[in-house]
């Protein structure tokens, strides 16, 4: 992530988004900057347009995320399972007792 926040930085500041530019920002905030990562990030950025990108992305507002209305299910099918499971012992206590009543 810092990689990312260096290039913010220095297209924030107006300056050029290059190797040399991202190296200097990271190595000024204390870390070590990796080549291989520099150059990969250098390309990617190349290609891309950071002022829409970061209009775009203000311009979409921040939903949190809610818990899937789907995990609601699994709690009331195990209750109804119960339901269930409770009545059928019910209808066999009271089929037994009918049947030691004629038995």
């Amino acid at each position: 992530m810092e990689y990312v926040y260096a290039a913010l930085l220095l297209h924030k500041a107006g300056k050029p988004v290059n190797e040399e530019g991202i190296r200097n920002v990271l190595s000024a905030a204390g870390i070590q900057p990796d080549d291989g990562r520099v150059k990969t990030l250098v390309a990617a950025l190349s290609e891309i347009n950071i002022d829409e990108v970061l209009k775009s992305a203000t311009a979409t507002p921040f939903v949190a995320p809610t818990a899937p209305a789907t995990s609601a299910q699994p709690e009331a099918k195990p209750k109804e399972e119960k339901k269930e499971e409770a009545k059928k012992k019910e209808d066999e206590e009271a089929l037994a007792g009918l049947s030691a009543l004629f038995g």
